[in-house]
Formats: C-alpha cells, sequence, structure tokens
C-alpha cells in the first residue's frame, strides 16, 4: 500500500459514518432497509479501514499523521489540525469499531419494533465516527468537539424510547452531569491553551516538559480536565449517569456506552497523565488514581449486588470493572520499571476484556428484554429452557466478567493482581479479588433468577433470539473464550506496542513536530518489556492469594456467622418496621417483591425456598446472599440512600470531587 493511502485510511475511516448519517437523514422515515444497510457498510468500511491500519502501526510500529489542509508544523511549531495514530489510538479504534459493527448487525432485528429507526442510525452513526475521531486526533481543543458530539448522541440514544418515563430522566440526569462535565473539560483545555499557546498534543507535551514546574493554571487545569473525564469514565462518585442511562437505552446502544464510549474517559485520562503533563511517574497523583480506582470497584459492586433489574446491575458492574482499570493506572505511576509495565498491561489488557465480555452481557439481556419485554429479575424465571442458546451466552459473559480461568477477564485481572503483589500494594490485589468474588456472586444471583428454576405460565411458548442476533453473541463469546486461552499471544501481538506507545513518547512527539526529542521522553522500563511473555500466570502467588482469602473467609464466618441466627431470632416481629413492609408491598399473583425495600425489611419478608408449591417456588433475587448483606446491612442501607436519584445531589458530587482533586493536586504538585 502506498504511503497516502495509509495516511488517508484515518480520515476514512471517521468521515466514512459522519457523511452517511447526514444522508440517511436527508430521507426522514422512508426506506428504512436501504438505511440499514448503509449503517451495516458505514461501519464495516470503518472497521475495515482500522483493521488496514494494524499492520503499519502495530506490527510495523509506525505512528500515522496527517495534517488537514496540509498545514504541516514549521519549526517544531503546529499551525494546522492534524491526526495522529499511534498504537494506543489504533487500540482503541480496533475496540470502537468492532464492537460497532457487531452492534449495527444486532440492532437490525433487535430494533425493527421500534418507531423512528432512522433516527436510530443517523444517531448512531454520529456516536461511531465521533469516537474514531476522538481517539485518532492529536488536537486537545478537537478532542473536545469529538467528545461533544459523542455526548449529545448518547444523550438522544439514551432517550430513544421515549415513551418510558426512565428513558426521558435518564437522559436529562445525562445531559446535566455529561455537560457539568463537559464543561470541566472546556475549561482545563482554555486554560491550557493560555499557558502554553498551542493546542497540539504533542506540543503542549513540549512546552510542559520544559518547564522548570507546573504553574498554578496548569495544575488546575489538570484537575479541571481529570474530573471531567471521570465524569465520562464513570469513576466514582462521578458514575451516577450511566447507571440510569444504561437500564434505558436500547441494549445494542448501552452495550456501547458501557464496553466502549468509558473507554474513551480513560483513553483521555491516560494522554494527559502520561503524556501532557509527564506525571508517569509522579507518585502523589498515583495513590490519587489508585484510591479513587479502588473506591470505583467497591462501590460499583456493592450496589450492584443490591440491583433487581438486569441492565442496571450491568450497569453498576461496567462502573465497577472500570475500577479495576484506573486502579492498575495508579499502581503503573506507583511502582517502576517492570511493575509499572505489568500493571499498565494488565490495565489496557482489561479494557478490550470489558469491551467484550460487557458487551455479550448487554446484548444478553437485551435478548431477554426482545423476548419477554423485561429484565425485572423478580419477573423472569425459568428462560434457559426456552432460550439456551441466550443462557449459555450468558455463562460466557458471567465467566469473563468474574475473572474465572480461563476466560478472558481472568488474563488481564491475573497481571493486575500480580502487579500489586509484585510491588509494594498486595492489599489492592486483595481487594481487587474480593471484588472478583462479589462479581461473581451478583451473576450467580442473575443466573438463578432469569435462566433456572421454575419458567413463568405467560413465557412458556417464547423461542430463542433471531440469528442476526445470535451472531453478535457468538462473536463475542468466541472472543471471551480467545482472549483468556491465549493471552500470550495477545500481549506479544497486540499489547506491547501499545504500552511502548503510552511509555515512549519520543516516536509520538517527533512525528508530530519534526523534531527529535529523545531526550525529553524515555522511559527505563520499556527496554525490557518482553519480559511479560514469560509466566503470566504464577501459581505460588496464586496459590498464596487463596489462602489469605479462605483465612479471611472463616475469619468472617467465626465471628460474625455465629452471631447473625441469634441476632434474627432475638428480634420480635413488633421491632420490624411494619410501616416499611407495608409501604413495599407488591402483589404479583402469589408472591410478593421487597426488592426495593430496606435491607431490614427485606431480609424478614423476602420469599424463602419451601411452602406448599415445592419446587414451583421462585428463590427471590434478594435471598441468595441475603445474610451477607443483612450483616452489612448498615454499609449497604447507607449507598443505598446516596444513590438517591437526585441530579442535584449528584452533580454536588461532582463539584465535591474537583474540591477534593484540586486540593490534593495543589499540595503536590
Amino acid at each position: 500500500m502506498s504511503i497516502k493511502f495509509i495516511n488517508n485510511l484515518p480520515i476514512i475511516a471517521i468521515m466514512t459514518p459522519f457523511i452517511l448519517a447526514f444522508v440517511l437523514g436527508l430521507f426522514k422515515d422512508k426506506y428504512i432497509k436501504v438505511k440499514r444497510a448503509l449503517a451495516v457498510i458505514a461501519t464495516a468500511v470503518s472497521f475495515l479501514c482500522v483493521i488496514l491500519l494494524i499492520k503499519p502501526i502495530l506490527i510495523n510500529g509506525e505512528i500515522i499523521v496527517s495534517w488537514m489542509g496540509n498545514w504541516s508544523p514549521m519549526g517544531g511549531k503546529a499551525f494546522g489540525i492534524g491526526l495522529q495514530i499511534d498504537s494506543l489510538g489504533m487500540f482503541l479504534a480496533l475496540i470502537i469499531t468492532g464492537a460497532s459493527l457487531l452492534s449495527v448487525i444486532y440492532s437490525l432485528k433487535y430494533m425493527s419494533h421500534d418507531n423512528g429507526l432512522e433516527k436510530y442510525y443517523v444517531l448512531f452513526l454520529l456516536l461511531t465516527s465521533s469516537m474514531i475521531g476522538f481517539v485518532f486526533t492529536g488536537d486537545l481543543f478537537n478532542m473536545y468537539v469529538m467528545l461533544e458530539i459523542m455526548t449529545f448522541a448518547a444523550i438522544a440514544l439514551t432517550a430513544f424510547r421515549n415513551y418510558k418515563d426512565k428513558s426521558v430522566e435518564a437522559a436529562f440526569k445525562y445531559i446535566v452531569t455529561g455537560s457539568l462535565g463537559s464543561s470541566l473539560i472546556l475549561l482545563g483545555t482554555c486554560l491550557i491553551y493560555s499557558e502554553t499557546k498551542t493546542l497540539n498534543l504533542a506540543e503542549i507535551a513540549v512546552v510542559i516538559k520544559a518547564m522548570e514546574s507546573m504553574t498554578p493554571t496548569l495544575i488546575v487545569a489538570f484537575s479541571l480536565m481529570m474530573v471531567g473525564y471521570a465524569v465520562k469514565a464513570f469513576m466514582v462518585p462521578c458514575h451516577t449517569w450511566p447507571t440510569d442511562a444504561h437500564m434505558a437505552a436500547p441494549s445494542s446502544i448501552s452495550m456501547i456506552l458501557s464496553g466502549v464510549m468509558s473507554k474513551t474517559g480513560i483513553y483521555a485520562i491516560i494522554r494527559l497523565v502520561f503524556m501532557i503533563f509527564g506525571l508517569a511517574s509522579n507518585k502523589p497523583v498515583g495513590y490519587l488514581i489508585l484510591v479513587w480506582g479502588v473506591i470505583t470497584m467497591v462501590i460499583g459492586v456493592s450496589m450492584a449486588l443490591l440491583q433487581h433489574d438486569f441492565k442496571r446491575l450491568l450497569a453498576f458492574h461496567s462502573v465497577s470493572q472500570i475500577g479495576y482499570i484506573i486502579t492498575a493506572l495508579g499502581i503503573a505511576i506507583i511502582e517502576t520499571g517492570e511493575v509499572s509495565v505489568l500493571a499498565m498491561t494488565g490495565g489496557t489488557y482489561h479494557m478490550i476484556n470489558h469491551a467484550i465480555f460487557k458487551g455479550l452481557l448487554f446484548l444478553t439481556a437485551g435478548a431477554i428484554l426482545y423476548t419477554t419485554g423485561t429484565t425485572d429479575l423478580e419477573s423472569v424465571s425459568g428462560l434457559g429452557k426456552r432460550m439456551p442458546f441466550t443462557m449459555a451466552m450468558f455463562l460466557f459473559g458471567a465467566a469473563g466478567i468474574s475473572g474465572i480461568p480461563p476466560f478472558n477477564g481472568f488474563a488481564s485481572k491475573w497481571m493486575i493482581y500480580e502487579a500489586g503483589f509484585t510491588g509494594s500494594l498486595g492489599i489492592v490485589s486483595i481487594i481487587a479479588v474480593v471484588v472478583s468474588a462479589l462479581t461473581l456472586a451478583s451473576f450467580i444471583k442473575v443466573g438463578h433468577s432469569v435462566f433456572f428454576g421454575p419458567i413463568n405460565k405467560e413465557h412458556k411458548n417464547i423461542e430463542d433470539v433471531p440469528t442476526s442476533m445470535k451472531i453478535p453473541m457468538g462473536v463475542l463469546a468466541l472472543g471471551i473464550v480467545i482472549f483468556g486461552l491465549f493471552p500470550k499471544v495477545i500481549v506479544n501481538k497486540i499489547l506491547i506496542p501499545v504500552i511502548k506507545s503510552v511509555y515512549d513518547l519520543t516516536g509520538y512527539v517527533s512525528s508530530a513536530l519534526g523534531n527529535t526529542y529523545d531526550s525529553l521522553f524515555a522511559f527505563d522500563g520499556i527496554n525490557n518489556i518482553e519480559f511479560l511473555t514469560k509466566g503470566i500466570y504464577n501459581p505460588t502467588n496464586f496459590l498464596i492469594l487463596f489462602v489469605i482469602l479462605l483465612l479471611a473467609i472463616l475469619v468472617f464466618v467465626i465471628f460474625k456467622g455465629n452471631n447473625l441466627g441469634e441476632e434474627i431470632h432475638e428480634k420480635s416481629d413488633n421491632e420490624f418496621d411494619m410501616s416499611i413492609f407495608k409501604k413495599y408491598e407488591k402483589h404479583r399473583g402469589n408472591s410478593v417483591n421487597y426488592s426495593e425495600a430496606p435491607l431490614d425489611a427485606a431480609c424478614k419478608y423476602d420469599i424463602y425456598v419451601g411452602g406448599e408449591q415445592g419446587e414451583e417456588v421462585k428463590v427471590g433475587a434478594n435471598d441468595l446472599f441475603w445474610g451477607m448483606k443483612y450483616q452489612l446491612r448498615g454499609y449497604f442501607n447507607s449507598i443505598q440512600k446516596a444513590h438517591n436519584g437526585s441530579v442535584n445531589d449528584y452533580s454536588l458530587w461532582i463539584v465535591a470531587t474537583l474540591v477534593i482533586v484540586s486540593v490534593i493536586t495543589i499540595i503536590f504538585l
């Protein structure tokens, strides 16, 4: 292939969905079959363009630079707007275009019963092209422009089924909190420009690197942009909008918002920390990001355990899994040399793994919604008998997200565990393993509630989903197996070039500005990166970790478990608040659903196995792990109460986070 053709591939990948989005919009509600075909073709073209970039970028290590209007730099100064694609941007583009292609294929049948499909495909193409543009651009302001197109397309898709109240409410929360995050990013961009007099990413990095110390303006800009992109990346406590948006949006869009769009926020944070501000070895920033990631992991999985809607549960798991990636970034900054590289590799590995297994799980939830009309865990049961393929896909996705070997989630999580234990952060690895155990617990609950047990009478005649919906699910399930069985191949062929592009910025900056900056952007630990392929799984550390967890469980059971039965029996019925019981009373046949009641009431009055109906009694979704939740009811009730649905409170959380991050950065930077 000629150099000119290769340089045009990024432009074609971005502009094809953009142009076809406007073409589709010209015909309103006519020619819907043609519009579907064009949407598939547009995403396929973008995916093919990215595939063609694998050899020059990932294999040959080249960096593709295209200057709009041929405004190339002069004297090391960038005057024009450029696209600059290194291995990191290429890696994200593979995730974006691959997931978008599978999503649009899934949509062909899944969305067939909806109205206004011409708007759906227009918005879908705008979302796809803006995400590609975001990771391909080398200009800070263009990142913001693409982010805004992405955000408002996602908001409109969240409200697509606007005949449902929850869709409109979710879109409103999204537009308020999302706009607040975007405003912080724009303000940070303006402050950076005021200090550096440029918007080119490479030139900004050179200017800041040449400074003796960061100015107060740049410190404030860093804080603003970190919090702004934390909103986009679902980092607690900036995580409140996706839980409603993922639940309300069509499942084909939830797959994109959760598995793909969240990665654009992480991509921006990596660019900010490792390139623009040059904080790859700044320990205070590392500890800030590490603690942020651990909190995100724990709060996300805790809220997921309390959910009784499949899609909302998946949304909180998205928050939790993003926490793994952020935690890995924190370890990579705190540690040095090989441990730092190992953590970063685990984090980037988990980025693609999360896109695969979370995409599959949302498509599984979409299949259930498509056949039954609901994703409420209390309203469906025994679907495995009628939907065996969907059940099998769910099991693959649940195994992947829970980190069960040999599926893909285990491979990436293990690298994060290994980095924590090899360095000085073993406690973080233990927390991460506990979070994985709780993740598995929540998916045992989902599997039991949805696929096993007696089938509801109204669902006895349903059939599994059509083939066009099965194909994307099958491809993602295959990805879970391949990325789990062959981690060394994935690390060698895909991740090593990505990690080199994160740490070794000499090539990125030099190719953009035309000068050589070897002394400014060098990293010692990158020289021996091939060590990653040696012994990714360490049985000794795995055994130590297992023993520690086993002892922790035994201690918990000995000191807490014996008191549980006594505590419950000591309580009389009068000690439970019967007004709460009556308030949450919702009759459904002979069953009562107390899924939203406080844990005191839920533990007392939930449905139990047994009774006159014997095997026909469905175990309520709140019953499987009610003992644990009852013991920790103070914690669970407090976080459940905090997530009160008030957009004012959620906005205040973002502002409070900005204050905390600003104080920390002002003190330590």
